[in-house]
């Protein structure tokens, strides 16, 4: 059963625990959240939300497995065709998505499934970011260099994501930036690229500010303002009725499916549900166990990198370690009113469908790596045990070569003399 496992799942084996954790978490807090959601587009169906959840789950996890199968190497080329792919479909989301709420994040696809462009950049972006760190290491530390291969294709990106979601445009521009701090890319290119990045976010704050009736323009000014200016009178129904549900569950929560705040907070179901894990399973048992699991995550990449011997891997593996880590603190700290709202949902735990699969992407990823790391480890241990095994026969055979016997010596030596005799006679 053992060997079965680990044909199967390969890798570091403490990432696939904390993928099944997650996944537990994922279908008994969805289950719960999404009652309300059902009663309003599913006639009342509770099943309804649980069994979807559970079948995107199931597809996020066939696509670890189908990903961690594959050499990572392959991810360097395949990386630029995806960043090209993922720039025209932000590019047609932006102008043909569907539009709600003046924002246009997803296309429809075959089948009515519908796609959300920003998921697939987000991985994509990362993966062409490792590649040029580490395939043109020399070509990135010069000014045009670092501008062209690294800054351009963040700014890109990001630019076409930012009209219609603010905060994944800002999540994934610090993961790359943060990426690149802790690249072998000279200091003085990376203040140049932070420099200019304060310069273009000061611009885009004024225009903001100036233009704060216009379009996503008046959404974020009020976000921000009811944040930092907020009173018992301004509060809004989110920030107040999360801060019930995390005081209600306390240490040990109101129990399985007993969470009052999910039939009032909207999207309790994705951008609050660490807020109805709390009330429901408390901070022993909800908050501290998530956190725990996400912080693990972090200790097992940081060894993954420490083992591999190539950059790539150890870039592309940081970089979406760190885009899983951030996303989900990003979810906790709007849920517990440290930041305003984001609509970051938590990573696996989050009612979800291509947020799903493209996690399960990065995830098989990250596996990848670890797997070829664990081959590589087995293979010199192997190679160390022939090598004893060689060394112990060599030993063998030498101790049971003994010393000619003194009376055998004798007898040879005589037979000489007298052949000696016999021949001068």
């Amino acid at each position: 059963m053992g060997r079965i496992k680990k044909k199967i799942f390969k890798g570091d084996m403490g990432i696939w625990i904390i993928i099944l954790l997650l996944s537990i978490y994922s279908i008994l807090a969805v289950y719960s959240a999404s009652s309300q959601l059902a009663y309003r587009e599913a006639g009342g169906n509770t099943s309804f939300y649980l069994i979807r959840q559970a079948v995107m789950l199931m597809i996020g996890a066939a696509t670890i497995l189908l990903v961690h199968n594959i050499p990572y190497k392959y991810f360097s080329r395949a990386s630029v065709y995806l960043w090209y792919l993922a720039i025209g479909l932000l590019v047609f989301t932006l102008f043909f998505g569907i539009n709600v709420n003046d924002a246009r994040r997803w296309i429809m696809l075959p089948g009515g499934i519908t796609f959300q462009t920003s998921d697939f950049a987000k991985v994509a972006l990362i993966m062409y970011i490792a590649r040029n760190l580490a395939i043109k290491e020399e070509e990135v530390n010069s000014w045009k260099g670092c501008f062209k291969k690294l800054y351009f294709p963040i700014l890109l990106t990001v630019g076409l994501i930012l009209p219609a979601n603010l905060s994944t445009a800002l999540l994934l521009f610090g993961t790359s930036m943060l990426l690149i701090l802790f690249s072998n890319l000279k200091l003085k290119y990376f203040a140049g690229m932070v420099a200019a990045s304060l310069v273009l976010g000061f611009l885009f704050f004024g225009a903001v500010k100036t233009f704060k009736h216009v379009g996503r323009f008046e959404t974020w000014n009020n976000r921000i303002e009811n944040f930092t200016n907020k009173t018992d009178k301004t509060e809004n129904i989110q920030e107040k009725h999360s801060k019930i549900a995390i005081a209600k569950g306390g240490l040990f929560g109101l129990g399985p499916g007993k969470s009052n705040q999910r039939n009032i907070l909207p999207h309790p179901y994705s951008d609050y549900i660490f807020a109805i894990i709390i009330e429901e399973y408390g901070l022993v048992f909800g908050a501290i166990p998530l956190i725990v699991l996400y912080l693990y995550l972090f200790m097992r990449v940081k060894i993954i990198v420490k083992n591999t011997n190539r950059k790539f891997g150890a870039y592309i593996v940081s970089g979406l370690a760190a885009l899983i880590i951030l996303q989900a603190f990003s979810n906790m700290a709007v849920a517990t009113n440290v930041i305003p709202v984001t609509g970051q949902p938590l990573p696996l735990v989050s009612y979800g469908g291509t947020s799903i699969v493209f996690m399960g992407m990065a995830l098989g990823i990250i596996l990848s790596v670890s797997r070829e790391v664990e081959e590589m480890k087995n293979a010199k241990k192997a190679q160390e045990l022939e090598d004893d095994i060689s060394n112990a026969e060599i030993d063998d055979v030498s101790s049971n070569e003994t010393e000619p016997d003194e009376e055998v010596l004798k007898e040879s030596l005589n037979l000489v003399i007298n052949t000696n005799e016999n021949e001068e006679s």
